[in-house]
């Protein structure tokens, strides 16, 4: 992947302190898709929001895949490690309004599992901790994975009909098992977001005041 005019985005200054957010959509969904729910999680924040590149029918994505819950493994390491390079060359052109914030991906479905298959692809510094909506597991964790210290909130849903509960968890071992502190919360709730995953995203984002150390 080349630049930051590799994916179309939109970028949205905020003036309030605290973290900023890299939003990244569910499949169908664009570049505007995520902006609500990120005001809805940190008021004023600056938002960083790309459009997945793959096309699936009508539909943007992440990822490929072969059928429902069948990934191309192959297509997403490479999406993931392009995605990990757009977000370096963006984070470099918006350095003065995103220096001394930290980066929380917030991923909602195909959106949460690119996130988190970025993190267990060894692309550490991608962000500084993230928030994924109904994600699941897709990739194992490479070898010396190390995620030391990186705050990770899931969210899942009760009643998810796309995303089984064994798969969120498996996630959240692989998540662990790298390092990372993982919050793994599961709400009365279906595959769309809820407002309940809105006040636990705030109080998650409330505790990344600072970049880590």
């Amino acid at each position: 992947m080349a630049g930051i005019e590799a994916l179309a985005h939109v970028f949205r200054p905020g003036e309030a302190p605290g973290p900023a957010l890299l939003t990244l959509h569910g499949t169908g969904g664009d570049e505007l898709d995520m902006l609500p729910l990120a005001s809805a999680m940190a008021p004023g924040a600056p938002v960083l929001s790309p459009r997945g590149a793959v096309r699936e029918g009508a539909a943007n994505r992440w990822f490929r895949r072969f059928s429902e819950g069948v990934f191309d493994l192959d297509d997403l390491r490479r999406r993931a490690t392009d995605l990990a390079a757009w977000v370096a060359a963006a984070r470099e052109v918006h350095r003065d309004a995103l220096a001394g914030r930290p980066l929380v991906a917030l991923g909602y479905s195909n959106g949460a599992n690119i996130a988190a298959a970025a993190l267990l692809a060894g692309h550490r510094g991608v962000v500084d901790a993230a928030i994924l909506l109904r994600a699941q597991h897709t990739l194992d964790a490479a070898a010396g994975l190390d995620l030391r210290g990186l705050p990770v909130l899931l969210l899942s849903g009760a009643a998810d009909p796309v995303v089984p509960a064994p798969e969120a968890a498996r996630l959240a071992a692989a998540l662990r098992a790298g390092g990372a502190a993982v919050a793994h919360e599961t709400v009365p709730a279906g595959h769309g977001p809820d407002p309940r995953d809105v006040a636990l995203a705030r109080r998650f984002l409330a505790d990344r005041a600072a970049p880590p150390a």
